[in-house]
């Protein structure tokens, strides 16, 4: 029998190529891309804003504009500042179940949620008592169309457990510009998987890959002139780390106020 020791190493590096290359394809792809998986259950409370029309959930503080729109819908959930992490939680989806309380709907499981506007802190509110979202409180301020889903709206605030899920988004990702010929701010929004952002980057067609500096939110920023080039896009997920590139997603003559999409998501 034939000894590898025999064969010249031109050929025995082509034989590790063919084996790695077959166990790339028999473990699969997915294996090696990172998977947001939902957490395990936990306890919080949650109450309601706006009215059953969720008019008032409109703009919030991710930047999302209208929610309709821009196909977030109306079951949304303002977070409060424990959970909103300084808007690096914006677009992150819940399962939330109403428990323990005479006004939760019977025979219903959980409502799902994106976060989509902070719940700021109320000092002068007691945390039990009025003050919900006031730190280290994990509290969900949701939507009346969502609560009305899972509990009676009287209630006003109800115990909950929650856990995150991964958001399933149809598409790719979606970028909406603003700014100026020497400024461009992103808001990148349908983002699945975890359903955040940690670090984003931008490369024209002229230029390498510029690091954008997180604005507020949803939003991310770039001092450069950026006119008159095709516009690319690197981002990495907050929470499961995975970096993904949507190519050429604005044209040359690319316009702020529009909204341009990719054909690329997070898992």
């Amino acid at each position: 029998m034939a000894s590898f020791h025999h064969l010249p190493w031109s050929f025995m590096f082509f034989l590790l190529g063919l084996t790695s290359v077959l166990i790339g394809r028999t473990v699969g792809v997915g294996y090696s891309t990172p998977v947001f998986r939902p957490s395990q259950w936990q306890l919080a409370h949650a109450t309601f804003y706006g009215d059953e029309t969720a008019s008032a959930t409109m703009g919030g503080a991710c930047g999302y504009g209208n929610l309709l729109q821009n196909g977030y819908g109306t079951d949304t959930v303002a977070l409060s500042t424990t959970l909103f992490n300084n808007g690096f939680a914006c677009g992150t989806c819940y399962q939330i179940k109403c428990v323990q309380s005479p006004h939760c709907f019977k025979g219903v499981s959980f409502t799902t949620v994106t976060a989509t506007n902070l719940c700021p802190p109320n000092w002068a509110q007691d945390s039990n008592n009025g003050g919900w979202c006031n730190p280290p409180r994990v509290h969900f301020d949701m939507s009346k169309p969502a609560f009305m889903k899972i509990a009676d709206w009287k209630a006003g605030i109800i115990p909950v457990t929650y856990r995150r899920v991964p958001c399933v988004e149809r598409d790719g990702l979606r970028f909406t510009f603003q700014g100026n010929g020497y400024w461009l701010l992103v808001y990148v929004m349908n983002v699945g998987g975890g359903g955040d952002i940690a670090s984003m980057w931008v490369k024209g067609s002229k230029t390498g890959w510029i690091s954008m500096s997180h604005n507020w939110g949803a939003s991310y920023q770039a001092f450069a002139t950026l006119g008159g080039q095709t516009l690319s896009f690197k981002l990495t997920s907050y929470t499961t780390k995975e970096t993904i590139f949507a190519w050429n997603v604005a044209p040359s003559n690319w316009k702020v106020g529009l909204t341009y999409k990719s054909n690329v998501n997070f898992h």
